[in-house]
């Protein structure tokens, strides 16, 4: 009988699989191609020049035939460039289905982005659990290609959402699970996204104060541009120059009345617009689909204003700053002063900013936020066994059935059951080193935090409130900041009790509390610490393998237990089975 993994996982490595090689057969014909066209323009080329010497050296008067060679030159120029761009194409798809492959292998670590730009060592979990680096969760779940999708997906990490906003994104989620082309579509997109456009600084500039607001100089520029052309025809007829250096002058004048800031403003918009038909691209996969979610519905309808797609506003921006950029052409360059192509071009693109400069920041976050749904609905297509959490208003609550780590490969993953809530708030977890406490620990808050981003959960089933999640698992010495570990889990412990006043209850997870000191004063402190935590309204466990501190759930009656990982030693070797049993360990 199949393994319960092996079952679970072959739809979508099957499906993976198939569309990989595909990809790569395309990629392959692409590239037989390129490499046909690149022979068929070299023999072209050394057909024309054998030609065009054979006529230089008879006299013929037949040059005029070279167009034909040229012509097909062009031809076979465009094509080869066509195929060049489909190669690079085929290649980004070929890599988007070798990721997902590897994660569904669990094969991941280290292929993928690993977000430690997201690093805040002074927050509750985010170190503690693994949130960003290499062969972190993050990095597990991340198929955003844009910074916009990037940073949406680290900022649901980092916080809880709402339920609503949860219970939205779930859904969200599981109308994009079979949505493969949309994502391949993406990510293909994304590459070149990443690498060119500039969201935030094409925000900036969309939010800048107008620099011309008179409406006379849109009318009176292209005017006098008419007038100046006119002036020659004029001269034409009555061969009189008096109105063509009348209006060379007026003209002259006006441009270097507005020149400094025609130029300021073309170079702030050439710099922060780099690659618009791209961004529009990337507007237009997300318009064209057809979705039913309301979360999705709303994303959706927050890339339109006034009627206008932010696909169709981009790409006529995109339009207006090609004819600026045309503007570098020498010709057009020695008759702007006189014909205002850079003002004409700045005025119109001031106009678009205008209607829209305002709306760019808002279209960007709305891809980021699509990016990151799409995030999620790739990790809930590639984990089908996993499961969406339930919340429940009664607080504070955890309830788990089969629990586990979601970093681990699920054939490796061991299962275990929790439930804390308001009768038992606190599992004082005892157990050798290697038992696998930590491991446990971090399994929880993995999922915790999972489950309140809208996100799948490694577990049979899991209930729970809201809560705001609180580590202190990996503290270490800051040799650079001359800090001691204990201190470290000093102000670490500080930040959880400051928590507790917080709207909402705290999950804590303590790893070997107070190991800095000696076991007196470890459970003097221990104690102290989670009876203060308990009547605050928090909620979570301790690790210690001091079996001193197994003391302090008999004090605290109910709201306590204890519980343990404990080890096998056979044939003199030491063995795990990572099951959290009740009562304290009794081997040591």
């Amino acid at each position: 009988m199949p393994s319960r993994c092996s079952t679970s996982l072959q739809l979508p490595r099957d499906e993976y699989s198939q569309r990989l090689d595909q990809a790569r057969q395309r990629q392959k014909e692409f590239e037989r191609r390129e490499r046909l066209i690149g022979y068929v323009q070299l023999a072209v080329s050394a057909a024309a020049i054998l030609w065009a010497l054979w006529l230089v050296r008879h006299w013929s008067r037949s040059g005029y035939l070279l167009a034909i060679p040229a012509a097909v030159f062009l031809v076979l120029a465009g094509l080869h460039e066509a195929l060049i761009r489909a190669v690079r194409r085929s290649s980004r798809v070929v890599l988007f289905y070798e990721r997902a492959m590897q994660r569904v292998e669990d094969r991941w670590a280290g292929t993928g982005e690993s977000g430690e730009r997201f690093l805040d060592p002074s927050h509750p979990y985010a170190k503690d659990l693994d949130l960003f680096g290499e062969a972190s969760l993050f990095e597990l779940l991340c198929t955003a290609r844009t910074r916009a999708g990037e940073e949406t997906l680290a900022r649901w990490l980092l916080a809880p959402a709402a339920v609503e906003e949860i219970r939205g994104r779930q859904t969200a989620a599981l109308e994009l699970k079979h949505r493969l082309d949309l994502r391949e579509k993406v990510f293909t997109l994304g590459e070149s996204f990443r690498a060119g456009v500039r969201p935030q600084a094409l925000s900036a500039w969309g939010e800048h104060r107008p620099l011309f607001e008179a409406r006379l100089l849109r009318m009176a520029a292209p005017a006098l541009a008419a007038v100046w052309i006119a002036s020659f025809a004029a001269w034409g007829v009555r061969g009189n120059v008096t109105f063509v250096a009348a209006a060379t002058l007026a003209n002259f004048l006006l441009s270097h009345r507005y020149r400094m800031r025609v130029n300021e403003r073309a170079s702030a918009v050439e710099e922060a617009g780099s690659d618009l038909a791209l961004l529009a691209k990337v507007f237009a996969a997300f318009e064209q689909e057809s979705f039913a979610s309301a979360s999705l519905v709303e994303l959706q309808a927050r890339l339109r204003r006034e009627g206008v797609s932010s696909s169709s506003a981009i790409a006529a921006l995109s339009r207006r700053l090609d004819l600026l950029e045309s503007g570098h052409n020498l010709v057009v360059k020695m008759l702007d002063p006189v014909l205002f192509w850079n003002l004409q071009c700045v005025l119109a693109i001031e106009v678009w900013r205008r209607r829209f400069g305002e709306s760019i920041r808002g279209w960007i976050e709305a891809v980021g936020e699509l990016e990151a749904l799409l995030a999620l609905a790739a990790y809930l297509y590639e984990h089908p066994d996993d499961v969406f959490p339930e919340f429940v208003e009664e607080r504070p609550f955890f309830h788990a059935e089969g629990l586990a780590h979601p970093l681990i490969p699920v054939a490796r993953a061991v299962r275990n059951d929790l439930e804390l809530g308001v009768d038992l708030r606190l599992i004082l977890v005892s157990g050798p080193n290697m038992a696998g406490k930590s491991t446990f620990l971090r399994g929880i808050g993995v999922n915790a935090v999972l489950a309140q981003c809208g996100a799948p959960v490694r577990a049979d089933r899991m209930r729970l409130s809201r809560v705001e999640v609180a580590a202190s698992i990996c503290v270490l010495d800051s040799l650079q900041g001359g800090v001691s570990r204990f201190y470290n889990e000093i102000h670490r412990l500080k930040r959880i009790m400051d928590l507790t006043s917080g709207d909402l209850p705290v999950l804590f997870l303590l790893d070997e509390l107070l190991s800095g000191t000696n076991s007196h004063d470890r459970l003097l402190g221990t104690r102290s610490l989670v009876e203060k935590l308990i009547e605050r309204g928090a909620i979570g466990l301790v690790t210690t393998h001091d079996l001193a501190l197994t003391e302090i759930p008999q004090t605290l009656g109910a709201s306590a237990a204890n519980c343990h990982f404990a080890d096998q030693l056979k044939d003199g070797a030491l063995s795990f089975d990572y099951k959290l049993r009740p009562g304290v360990v009794q081997s040591s």
